[in-house]
């Protein structure tokens, strides 16, 4: 294995054909050093994101750094010199937060809270920013300050948001793990899209990752965007509130009560490639001698997803404040976008009982979830109701009521998770006839993410996908 001095394109292609902890692996072995990881991903982002534009920030000079400070250590990091991507959206000393949005100035943020710290520690050397939609209030990824993040299975597609760049980047290979938040699906939605794994965490798993915020805490989790099963359960252990927590490493032998629901919360029906790679899953389920049977959410669908748009809309409303007091005399319509400022003025016109429905939902769904999970241990289900959508289907200048639309029906089964702080995870088990990904999510009850995990890992065994590249990759023939 050559050095960083005399490391060619070729080697770093072939090292992004890794996963983080064969990638882990190479320095534990001597073959190569963290110096030479990073400079491996930044070959391979100079080389393959131009294009794609999943990054919204380089920062190269700054992973040097990183890297370096690794080799000097006195004791190797379990992941000493894996590079990742934090989101835009997440404060990383030395790089800015911009969070998709023109309202920001780009300072250099100073610190980053106890879920970077915890990263770091175990090593991992952080290249860039990924790109997301404007403060991650829609599920693709195509902010109008830029950039446009494209799907590396088909440029003409979207990667899925609001962690479309970080899912992207994995996807093509550009780096073995890249954080995601998910407020309503943002990270199981772009999994879906690119064909990596996703897991959201339930509720108060993880250290803190951002600063308090009343409606954020109750519905965003964090975890990491990665090709194997093994780098995603690492991340979730790695950052656990419990310190020292033991990583799922494997299948169980436990069977388990699988339910499936097809049908969106609002009693849609996916479309039918959806429905058929859903199928599909609940056979190779049953195959690997699972119980299988059809079943029904025990909540009213319309009233709870009203409940999740209301507070969406107060998501956007306290971002439009925010950005009200940092751009001085701008005007909003040059700072923020359409989207973002409709659905802040939506929020305005709710009553406060709204917001009295929306909580009294979030406080009655973990009983009624739980009572449900006493007879089914998981749930499978669509991610998304549709395979990826072209590119400007969910732009932020189309007409807020369209969008309203379109956009929440696109993700009709993510957000339950985030409204009762449960777990799911996106697996790429399927593909669409038009040669795109295909997630499918399983979810569980509180503290059961090690439940999904073993499942995914089997499942991971079973129909394997870690041959399966996007044309616009390390894979590539190209390349």
């Amino acid at each position: 294995m050559p050095t960083h001095d005399t490391l060619t394109r070729s080697d770093a292609f072939r090292i992004g054909l890794l996963d983080a902890h064969d990638q882990a692996a190479l320095v534990r072995s001597g073959e190569i050093d963290a110096a030479g990881l990073a400079e491996a991903a930044i070959l391979r982002i100079e080389a393959l994101d131009p294009p794609l534009q999943a990054l919204s920030h380089r920062a190269f000079a700054l992973a040097r750094r990183e890297a370096a400070a690794v080799d000097r250590a006195a004791t190797r990091a379990p992941m000493a010199g894996v590079p990742w991507l934090p989101k835009d959206s997440l404060d990383y000393p030395g790089m800015p937060t911009l969070a998709g949005s023109r309202s920001r100035s780009g300072t250099l943020a100073a610190h980053g809270y106890p879920y970077v710290q915890r990263l770091a520690a175990q090593g991992l050397v952080a290249v860039g920013k990924s790109a997301m939609p404007e403060f991650g209030l829609l599920a693709s990824t195509e902010p109008l300050q830029g950039p446009v993040t494209r799907n590396p299975w088909s440029p003409a597609h979207s990667p899925g948001g609001s962690s479309g760049g970080a899912a992207a980047a994995v996807a093509a290979g550009l780096v073995p793990v890249a954080q995601g938040s998910d407020g309503g699906g943002s990270i199981r939605l772009p999994s879906s899209c690119c064909g990596v794994v996703g897991l959201k965490p339930g509720r108060d798993s993880t250290v803190r990752v951002r600063g308090r915020h009343l409606v954020e805490d109750l519905l965003v989790a964090d975890g990491l965007h990665a090709r194997s099963v093994r780098d995603v359960a690492w991340g979730f252990a790695a950052t656990h509130l419990q310190p020292g927590r033991a990583m799922v490493r494997g299948p169980s032998a436990r069977r388990l009560r699988i339910a499936v629901i097809e049908h969106g919360l609002r009693g849609a029906p996916p479309h039918p490639e959806v429905r058929d790679a859903v199928a599909r899953t609940a056979a190779l389920c049953e195959t690997l001698g699972h119980r299988v049977e059809r079943a029904r959410w025990p909540l009213d669908g319309d009233a709870f997803l009203t409940a999740f748009e209301d507070l969406w809309s107060h998501l956007a409303a306290d971002a439009v404040d925010a950005a009200t007091a940092l751009i001085g005399g701008r005007r909003l319509e040059d700072a923020l976008e359409p989207w973002t400022l409709g659905l802040g003025e939506r929020a305005r016109g709710l009553p406060t009982r709204a917001l009295e429905a929306a909580y009294a939902q979030i406080a009655g769904l973990p009983g009624q979830l739980s009572a449900f999970h006493a007879t089914h241990d998981v749930v499978l289900t669509p991610v998304v109701s549709a395979p990826p959508p072209p590119l400007g289907t969910f732009a932020p200048d189309v007409p807020l009521e369209a969008l309203m639309q379109t956009m929440f029906a696109w993700i009709d089964y993510t957000p339950l998770q985030n409204m009762a702080g449960t777990p799911a995870i996106s697996l790429p088990l399927a593909m669409s006839g038009g040669g795109l990904p295909i997630g499918s999510m399983f979810a569980a009850d509180r503290g059961q993410e090690d439940t999904l995990l073993a499942l995914a890992y089997e499942l991971e065994a079973a129909a394997p996908w870690a041959g399966r590249w996007p044309a616009h990759s390390v894979a590539a023939p190209a390349a």
